[in-house]
């Protein structure tokens, strides 16, 4: 499989379903809103940027497999299968703030090839296994800091439903007291891109592993870690969700900042 050529279909529709949701994003004061559950929001602009990314992968690739955010998957090949999230950050999408569309491609349990792109700054971040990560064409590599005082963290607001949640405002204050700057995106996705080109030396949330598929390669190619919160592999947090993705010492950092969290399995 060329799967060179592969990237290049999926960069070429995640560029259309770019235009079709900066036409949404440009008035974004008038977008309806649809609630999922609690803080997880859902629009129009979601429902036909998964819908313009399926039809797109499905003529070119009709015998792969596809698990979206907005409607049911489609199980076919069951070597192949697309994971996209049409709008990562929609709660930012709808406040007229940046977001992120993303587009993994799975082969079996690994993820061959993945973007994440962010329309609104035009920043097209892709990454095929083995072959390294890159920024609109430029090679990435994740931040070399090892001075917690100058860490730059990026996490995500814990909400009530998720498993992790007692406790992770006072695990959030203590991150806090001893790094240089935490920060939210807003975007999964984007957070796992920003680790792989430095802007955050780490990442750490619970979360959807749809929504980061295509970055955690990112940061795996651009020379970071991922791991669950207790060091444990794919196996784990692709389940579970609870992810670190970060450079080595960052990665070490918060290891030990969650040793004591109760593990998620």
């Amino acid at each position: 499989m060329n799967y060179e050529a592969v990237l290049a279909d999926m960069i070429a529709v995640a560029r259309e379903a770019g235009a079709l949701t900066l036409q949404h994003f440009a008035n974004f004061r008038d977008i309806e809103i649809g609630i999922k559950g609690p803080a997880d929001f859902v629009s129009d602009a979601d429902r036909e940027s998964e819908l313009l990314i399926r039809r797109f992968l499905f003529e070119r690739y009709p015998d792969w497999s596809f698990t979206g955010e907005e409607f049911d998957a489609v199980d076919r090949d069951n070597d192949h299968r697309w994971l996209v999230d049409p709008i990562d950050g929609t709660t930012n999408f709808i406040n007229g703030m940046d977001y992120t569309i993303s587009i993994a491609l799975r082969r079996g349990s690994e993820t061959v090839c993945g973007l994440v792109y962010n329309p609104p700054a035009d920043e097209m971040f892709t990454a095929l296994k083995g072959q390294g990560a890159f920024l609109n064409g430029r090679r990435l590599s994740v931040s070399s800091q090892t001075d917690p005082g100058l860490f730059n963290i990026g996490t995500g607001l814990p909400t009530p439903g998720l498993q992790l949640y007692p406790g992770a405002y006072q695990r959030l204050d203590a991150v806090r007291s001893r790094v240089g700057a935490v920060r939210v995106a807003g975007s999964a996705a984007n957070s796992c891109a920003y680790v792989a080109m430095g802007r955050f030396t780490g990442y750490f949330e619970e979360t959807g592993f749809v929504d980061t598929a295509a970055g955690i390669l990112l940061v795996e190619e651009a020379g970071g870690v991922v791991t669950d919160w207790w060091g444990r592999g794919a196996e784990f947090f692709e389940r579970t969700g609870a992810m670190i993705v970060a450079n080595k010492a960052t990665h070490a950092f918060l290891l030990d900042q969650f040793k004591d969290v109760p593990r998620k399995d």
